[in-house]
C-alpha cells in the first residue's frame, strides 16, 4: 500500500536541524516520593533514541537525504517548534543560503546563493528564480507563501538549480513545503502561545479514520496576532500588526491497495496595518558636495513640517492616509498515487486564487502630499502534472512526465495626489497651475499578464556499480505569456474647463508624472533544461558527486508605464551551474559533515531599471536584461549529536555574487548629479550577504515527578549575515550593517507527550536591523525595520 506525498519525521542528518532532545546523563535513583524531581536512570522506555534517515523527494521519490547528490537543507517538524518557525521569513534564519528581503508580501522576494529575483518593485510580468511548492503544488507569486504554514512534516529547501525536475523557474533553487497527511490513528494536538506585543498564537490538528482503513481526513487550524510595534502619531494607534487565519482540510481516500487519492483544501487570510515604514533620515547634497535641488529638507521647511523622527528605531510614524496589507490565498489539489508495481504513476491537479488588497501612505509623513499608492491583485493559476517514476530498480531509476501551467494575474492600481503636493514636487511652478494640475489629482492602471506554460520532463538514475552512480535529465518548455497595460487620468480639475494654455500645462505635467498610455504584447519561447550528475561512494557514509546543470528563467512583460523606446519583452535568462559536493557521517552517523563548492553564471540578467523622465521629478520603473552575473561559493552543515546529551549544529555560507558585465547599471541617489547611470561591474549584488551562518544546540533531560516521566530540555540558535545592500543601485544609504538574532527555548514535557510547556524569545539580544533600507532621489530615506524582542511561552497538549 502506498501513501501520497509519505511524510518523515527526521532526526539530524545532511544539513537537517533535528532539535531531538536527547538522554541526559543517567544517576541512579529508582523510585522517588510523591512531587519530588530527580533526573532518571535511563531514558524512559516510550522514547526513542536512534538516530533516523532523513527522507527527502528532491527526486520526486523517498530516499535518503544523504544518498541524493544534491546540495539542500532539511528543517523538520521538531526544529520548526523549537524555534517558532511557521513562516518563510523565519525558517530563513535557519538555513543560512537563503535569503528573503520583504517591503510587503507582494513585494517579497526570495533568493538562494543570491540568485533568484533582483531586490527591486515586483512586476507582475516576471517570475521569481527560486519555485515554491506545497504538498507538490506550485505557487506561481510569492504573496501565495507569505502566510502562516500550519502542520507541516518538514520543509526542503534544494539549493542550485532544479529545473529537470521542478520547473523552468527554479533556476537558484527550490523550497518544496509538505505539510502533515492524514492519520489512520485518531490524532489531536493544540497548542496555544502568547508573547510580548500582544502576540498571540492558537493552533490545532485534528487526525483520524472516517471508513476504517479507507478514508481517513486530516483539520488544521492557526490563528495569529500581533498588535503594532510601531506608533503612528497622527491617530495614536499601533502599526504594523497582523491577523493571520489559516485553515487546511484532507481526505485521503484508499479505494484499493495500490491507490491512494489525497484531497487537500485551504483557506488563509490575513489583515495588517502594515507596511509603515519609519524615516531613517534625510541628506541634501551628493557625495561630492552639492546640494540636492529641491530635497527633503528644502520640501519639509516650505510648509514648517517637524517629522516626528529621524530613528527608526523609535518606532514612530507620522501617517496621516489609510494604509493595510490585507490577502487572502485559498485553492484545492487532488494527488492520485497509483502502484503499478515496477513504477508509481502520480498525478497531481490543482487550483489556486491569490487576492491581495493594499493601501499605502505614498509620502510617509504626515503632510497630505501623496494620500494613496496601491497595486491590487487577483491571481488565479492552475497546474496539472502527471510523471511516472520507478520504484527501488537495481540498474536504473526514472522519472518522466507531463506539466502543464495557467496563470492570469489581473491587476488594478491607483495614485492620488493631495494638496500639499504642487508645493511639494512643484516649487517654482505658479501656484494656480501647479494646484490644478496636482491637487486631487489621480492616476489608476490596469494590467493582465497571462501565461501557458507546458513541459515535458524525464530523468534517469544509472546505478553503474555499488559505489557509482550516473544521474541524467532533460526538461522542454514551451511558454506563451500575453499582457495588456492602461494608465489613464482620472479627478482632479478637468483640464477642458480651463483656457487652452493652461490646459496644455497641466496635461504636461500630469503626463510627467503619470503618462496615459496603453498597449498589449505577447511572446513566446521554448528552452532546454538539463542536468549529468555523477556521484561516487567512497564509503556507505561518505558520498562525493560532481553536477554540471543549465537552464532558465522564463522571459517577462513590463506591464508598466516604460519609457518611450523600451521593449515590453525581456529576454530569458540562461544559467550554467557546475558543482562539487561532499555528503558524509563518522562516529555510527552522530557526526554529520555535507559540503558544498558551486559556481553558477546567468546570461541576460533580469533586473530593475529607475530612470528618471527628462526635465521631470517623475520616474520610470521597470525591467531589463543586464549582461552576466556570476554567484561562487561553498556551504558547509555540521551537526554533532553527543551520547545521551543532546546536539550542536552549524551551518555557514560564503557566497560571492557579482556583476560580471553591468555597465549601465541605475546610478544611487547619492550620485545622480553624475548621471543616472553607474558601472556596477564586479560589485556584489543586493540583498546578498557576503558570510552568513547559523549555529546552535538542544539538550534535553528526563527526570520524573512521582511516577510520571518527564524532559526538561532547553535549545538555541544564533543566525548572522554579513553586511549587504538593500537598494538596486547599491547606495551607500542602503547598506545594511552585519547583524546576528539569537533565538532560545526553554521547557518541560511529558515523555507521552501529553503536554509540554515552554518559554521562549525571539531576537533576545533585541538587535536593530533593518529589513529593506530605501534612499530616495530627494534625498530621504525610508526603512522596514526587523521585529524587535519578543518573550513569550506556549502550551501545547497531543492525544
Amino acid at each position: 500500500m502506498i501513501l501520497p506525498g509519505k511524510l518523515y519525521l527526521s532526526l539530524p542528518t545532511v544539513s537537517t536541524f533535528g532539535f531531538t532532545g536527547l538522554v541526559g546523563l543517567a544517576i541512579a535513583q529508582p523510585l522517588f516520593a510523591q512531587g519530588e524531581v530527580q533526573i532518571a536512570s535511563a531514558a524512559p522506555r516510550s522514547v526513542d533514541r536512534s538516530i533516523e534517515e532523513v527522507v527527502v523527494t528532491a527526486r520526486r521519490r523517498d530516499e535518503s537525504a544523504q544518498d541524493v547528490p544534491i546540495a539542500l537543507s532539511v528543517v523538520n517538524e521538531t526544529a520548526l517548534e523549537a524555534t517558532g518557525s511557521y513562516n518563510l521569513g523565519e525558517i530563513q534564519r535557519l538555513v543560512p543560503s537563503l535569503q528573503i528581503s520583504n517591503l510587503n508580501p507582494r513585494n517579497t522576494n526570495i533568493n538562494i546563493r543570491g540568485l533568484g529575483s533582483s531586490v527591486a518593485l515586483t512586476n507582475d510580468g516576471f517570475e521569481n528564480g527560486v519555485g515554491v511548492y506545497i504538498d507538490n503544488v506550485y505557487y506561481g507569486r510569492v504573496g501565495q507563501s507569505q502566510f502562516d504554514l500550519v502542520d507541516l512534516s518538514q520543509v526542503e529547501v534544494l539549493r542550485g538549480p532544479q529545473g529537470t525536475l521542478f520547473g523552468k523557474n527554479t533556476t537558484a533553487g527550490a523550497i518544496s513545503i509538505s505539510s502533515k497527511a492524514p492519520s489512520f490513528e485518531p490524532e489531536y494536538s493544540a497548542e496555544i502561545s502568547a508573547g510580548e506585543d500582544g502576540y498571540l498564537q492558537a493552533r490545532s490538528s485534528f487526525s483520524g479514520p472516517l471508513v476504517e482503513d479507507k478514508v481517513a481526513y486530516r483539520l488544521s487550524l492557526a490563528h495569529t496576532e500581533r498588535d503594532g510595534f510601531i506608533k503612528n502619531v497622527h491617530n495614536g494607534k499601533d502599526v504594523n500588526d497582523y491577523r493571520n487565519v489559516t485553515a487546511r482540510a484532507q481526505l485521503l481516500i484508499l479505494p484499493a491497495d495500490e491507490v491512494a487519492i489525497r484531497l487537500i483544501g485551504d483557506y488563509s487570510r490575513q489583515d495588517a496595518n502594515s507596511v509603515a515604514t519609519p524615516l531613517v533620515r534625510g541628506f541634501t547634497t551628493y557625495d561630492d558636495g552639492t546640494p540636492i535641488p529641491n530635497n527633503f529638507q528644502d520640501r519639509i521647511d516650505r510648509v514648517g513640517y517637524t517629522p516626528v523622527s529621524l530613528n527608526p528605531f523609535d518606532h514612530k510614524v507620522d501617517l496621516d492616509s489609510h494604509f493595510q496589507a490585507d490577502m487572502a490565498s485559498y485553492g484545492g489539489s487532488a494527488q492520485v498515487d497509483w502502484d503499478l508495481g515496477e513504477s508509481t504513476l502520480t498525478s497531481i491537479s490543482a487550483y489556486r486564487w491569490w487576492d491581495w488588497n493594499p493601501a499605502n501612505d505614498g509620502d510617509r509623513t504626515g503632510l497630505n502630499v501623496f494620500p494613496q499608492a496601491f497595486q491590487e491583485n487577483r491571481q488565479r493559476q492552475f497546474s496539472q502534472e502527471i510523471r511516472l517514476a520507478s520504484n527501488s530498480n537495481e540498474l536504473v531509476d526514472y522519472v518522466a512526465g507531463v506539466y502543464h501551467l495557467w496563470q492570469r494575474n489581473e491587476g488594478n492600481g491607483g495614485s492620488e495626489l493631495g494638496p500639499d503636493a504642487p508645493n511639494w514636487f512643484l516649487p517654482d511652478v505658479p501656484a494656480a497651475v501647479g494646484n490644478a494640475a496636482l491637487n486631487g489629482f489621480r492616476a489608476e492602471t490596469f494590467s493582465v499578464p497571462e501565461t501557458q506554460s507546458s513541459a515535458l520532463f524525464g530523468q534517469l538514475t544509472w546505478h553503474l556499480s555499488d559505489k557509482v552512480e550516473l544521474s541524467t535529465g532533460l526538461r522542454y518548455t514551451y511558454e506563451k505569456k500575453d499582457g495588456s497595460y492602461r494608465q489613464r487620468h482620472v479627478g482632479g480639475t478637468d483640464p477642458g474647463t480651463l483656457p487652452p494654455d493652461l490646459a496644455a500645462a497641466i496635461a504636461g505635467i500630469r503626463q510627467g508624472f503619470f503618462p496615459v498610455t496603453t498597449f498589449e504584447t505577447s511572446f513566446s519561447d521554448s528552452s532546454v533544461a538539463g542536468l549529468a550528475s555523477l556521484s561516487y561512494a567512497l564509503t556507505p557514509d561518505v558520498l562525493v558527486y560532481g553536477t554540471y546543470s543549465w537552464g532558465g528563467k522564463s522571459g517577462g512583460l513590463n506591464l508598466t508605464a516604460i519609457p518611450d523606446g523600451v521593449d515590453p519583452h525581456v529576454d530569458p535568462e540562461k544559467i550554467s551551474n557546475y558543482e562539487i559536493g561532499l555528503k558524509s557521517q563518522w562516529f555510527d552517523g552522530r557526526l554529520t559533515v555535507n559540503s558544498a563548492l558551486y559556481l553558477t553564471e546567468i546570461r541576460d540578467y533580469q533586473t530593475a531599471i529607475t530612470e528618471q523622465l527628462a526635465s521631470t521629478v517623475a520616474f520610470r520603473q521597470y525591467i531589463s536584461n543586464t549582461g552576466k552575473v556570476r554567484s561562487q561559493g561553498f556551504e558547509t552543515d555540521v551537526i554533532y549529536q553527543f551520547a545521551n546529551l543532546g546536539q550542536v549544529y552549524a551551518s555557514v555560507t560564503y557566497a560571492d555574487v557579482t556583476y560580471r558585465d553591468y555597465a549601465n547599471a541605475q546610478q544611487a541617489p547619492e550620485n545622480l548629479n553624475l548621471g543616472s547611470i553607474q558601472d556596477l561591474t564586479g560589485e556584489q549584488l543586493p540583498g546578498v550577504p557576503e558570510v552568513s551562518y547559523v549555529a546552535g544546540f538542544d539538550y534535553a533531560l528526563p527526570a520524573s515527578i512521582g511516577h510520571r516521566d518527564i524532559e526538561f530540555y532547553t535549545s538555541a540558535s544564533y543566525s548572522h549575515n554579513s553586511s549587504y545592500f538593500t537598494d538596486v543601485s547599491n547606495s551607500r544609504y542602503s547598506k545594511q550593517e552585519d547583524y546576528g538574532l539569537l533565538t532560545a527555548r526553554i521547557g518541560a514535557r511529558s515523555v507521552d507527550g501529553r503536554w509540554d510547556f515552554s518559554l521562549w524569545g525571539k531576537n533576545l539580544a533585541d538587535e536593530e536591523y533593518f529589513q529593506v533600507l530605501s534612499p530616495q532621489a530627494f534625498g530621504l530615506i525610508t526603512a522596514v525595520v526587523g521585529d524587535p524582542r519578543v518573550i513569550g511561552a506556549t502550551l501545547k497538549t497531543n492525544f
